[in-house]
């Protein structure tokens, strides 16, 4: 009896790694073995920087807070440390908003925590 191998399935392997590698500079978007490297690389990478994603918007958040809180003559520590203490139910991402776009509302919450 011949061997059997599944070239249907195989196939459908090599297309979706290669379908992912596209765009790929040269040999790296179309050579079997070098687009499957350079794919399982990018997919560590995609899940690494997802984590540090949320770390970047984290800092970019508290420098946005920190510049609106020292208009109003406060440290960034001191202002949430007030916010906490108050017990004000925003979050970073939600007070950063405010001190960008809406000055008058974070002024007010300075005024409710000063």
């Amino acid at each position: 009896m011949p061997r059997s191998v599944n070239a249907v399935a195989s196939r459908a392997r090599r297309k979706k790694v290669l379908k992912l590698a596209k765009g790929n500079f040269g040999s790296r978007g179309n050579v079997w073995t070098v687009a499957k490297n350079t794919v399982e690389k990018g997919l560590q990478f995609a899940y690494a920087h997802r984590q540090i994603k949320k770390r970047t918007y984290r800092s970019l958040w508290i420098t946005r807070i920190n510049a609106a809180a020292r208009t109003y003559g406060m440290t960034y520590s001191e202002f949430m440390g007030k916010v906490n203490a108050k017990g004000v139910a925003l979050n970073r991402k939600v007070l950063a908003d405010l001190a960008l776009n809406e000055p008058k509302a974070f002024e007010a919450i300075v005024n409710a925590v000063k």
